[in-house]
């Protein structure tokens, strides 16, 4: 399958398009193609999601006007990485089964959204851009997780309001659409991509919250309500982080290197609430479902798949497994996650009509068990204090009402609460906490000595908790249940007895 190339160092570009084999080469013609999105966190999720879609629906109608301009929100590594290859770059699909290669030329600009910001707004500005993405993750929108709003006390949040070259995503966003309106470019659709309960409401809302601070611009927030569209979607692919390992097997197949490689597992899904304020994609012609209503399928995939994918994370990692699929065989977690998928998580669930859900639960547990995809567990561990509320959290409180025990729940949540504080795993691997509020995590827990004072001090943050599970004493006891038996048990002791007492 390898290009034929004499030199296999030269790295993939226009130029070398001719070089591919023809199975692995974009479906469409790159140089042909404009540009019709502006992306908001051109991470490894996008380029192995939206812009594969966006491809195919380019490919299966032949209108070309659906480029993507990305914009990196943190560093300039993306930029590095696809502008000297024209924005190309690999989707390797990693399978039990073997590997397989395909080439991606829907993004045709890269931009560095912290020291190009006149280029990423005059993008949103300009006519010929329908189409706003953003995948930033939760902790990119600096929200308050606890009631969805803009934290307004954050320093860069108020650094942009004061006038700076906007360095937040929602900032950008909003003075682009500024710029958009004062250019008279016509109406606009902005799609969160992120795994965020009601995504489009919550963006819609953050812009609101944007909008009402700032002091110069009269009439902005009408304009956007009457001209912009924020439609809820849910979106799934497992998208580990590429390794140099990855980069050399794809240098293989093609014959050329690739500095932009991005790993995925076959299956992908991309629900989306139709509701455009103008021209889009034909995404359905690719695989997307358009429907009316978006909640069911994200309240099932946030809880069902985000939800067990935390728990593997965390107890995982306590437990020394490297990968997610060395956790799904360890300790008991797959039955950990089967049982907590069709005990706690489906009876909190409208699960959408004709869907089936025993289907869609058995695929998630071979999926995780994928070893082709060597999904790191401390990767899927960041930011918990963006994840619990609405992977875990919400499942808590919806049991809770229900008059019902969420003790597998709790326990996932107490695995939380023992890796941000363990520091190291039964195995002596150090457990890094990469979370925005590691500051305060560390901070409450410094004099904890015991599970019940972290137990406490972890649910006082109500901005994780909220006020109601940190004053719930059947969650607060299941909780601290949980973490006693891991923090003097281990996790494979802890939970063999949870899974005896839940029945």
């Amino acid at each position: 399958m390898a290009a034929r190339c004499g030199d296999v160092t030269r790295r993939l570009d226009f130029a070398a398009l001719d070089l591919l084999p023809s199975a692995v080469r974009p479906l469409v013609d790159p140089r042909e193609v404009s540009l019709g999105i502006v992306h908001l966190g051109i991470g490894a999720f996008h380029r192995a999601h939206q812009a594969v879609f966006t491809e195919a629906a380019m490919a299966a109608t032949g209108d070309l006007g659906w480029g993507v301009c990305g914009v990196s929100q943190r560093s300039r590594t993306v930029v590095d990485q696809l502008a000297p290859q024209d924005g190309l770059y690999t989707v390797l699909e990693r399978s039990a089964a073997g590997a397989g290669a395909q080439v991606v030329g829907t993004v045709r600009e890269v931009v560095g959204g912290a020291d190009d910001v006149a280029t990423v707004l005059a993008r949103i500005a300009a006519p010929s851009t329908r189409i706003i993405t953003l995948t930033v993750t939760e902790k990119g929108y600096r929200l308050r997780p606890a009631n969805g709003h803009l934290d307004l006390s954050d320093t860069e949040v108020v650094a942009d309001l004061v006038g700076r070259p906007p360095r937040t995503v929602v900032g950008q966003l909003v003075r682009g659409l500024e710029r958009r309106r004062r250019a008279d470019a016509g109406p606009i659709t902005v799609v969160c991509c992120d795994n965020l309960p009601a995504n489009g409401a919550m963006v819609r809302r953050l812009v609101g919250d944007f909008c009402d601070r700032l002091p110069d611009s009269p009439g902005l927030a009408d304009w956007i309500a009457q001209s912009v569209r924020f439609p809820g979607t849910m979106v799934d692919r497992i998208v580990p982080a590429a390794v140099a390992a990855d980069r050399a097997e794809v240098t293989h197949l093609l014959g050329l290197r690739d500095e932009g490689t991005v790993v995925a597992e076959p299956f992908r899904q991309w629900v989306i609430e139709d509701d455009f304020a103008g021209d889009r994609p034909a995404w359905e012609r690719a695989g997307a479902t358009l429907t009316d209503d978006v909640a069911p399928y994200e309240t099932m995939k946030l809880r069902l798949l985000n939800g067990s994918h935390s728990t593997l994370a965390y107890l995982g990692a306590l437990a020394g497994c490297e990968f997610i699929a060395d956790a799904v065989r360890t300790a008991g977690l797959g039955e950990l996650v089967d049982r907590l998928m069709a005990d706690e998580v489906r009876p909190t669930l409208a699960v959408p009509p004709g869907f089936d859900i025993d289907e869609y639960c058995a695929i998630l547990l071979e999926r995780f068990a994928n070893p082709a995809l060597r999904h790191r567990t401390v990767q899927i561990a960041m930011d918990g204090s963006q994840k619990l509320p609405q992977r875990l959290l919400g499942t808590a409180r919806d049991l809770l009402a229900d008059g019902r025990s969420p003790r597998l729940t709790a326990f996932s949540v107490a695995g939380w609460m023992r890796y941000v504080t363990a520091e190291v795993s039964e195995t002596r691997t150090p457990l890094p906490v990469d979370d925005p509020l590691a500051g305060r995590i560390a901070a409450v827990t410094a004099r904890a000595g015991t599970p019940a004072a972290v137990c406490d001090a972890l649910l006082g943050l109500t901005e994780i908790f909220g006020e109601d599970l940190a004053a719930d004493p059947v969650f607060r006891d299941l909780v601290l249940d949980g973490l006693e038996r891991l923090t003097g048990g281990g996790v494979a002791p802890s939970i063999r007895a949870v899974l005896n007492e839940a029945g």
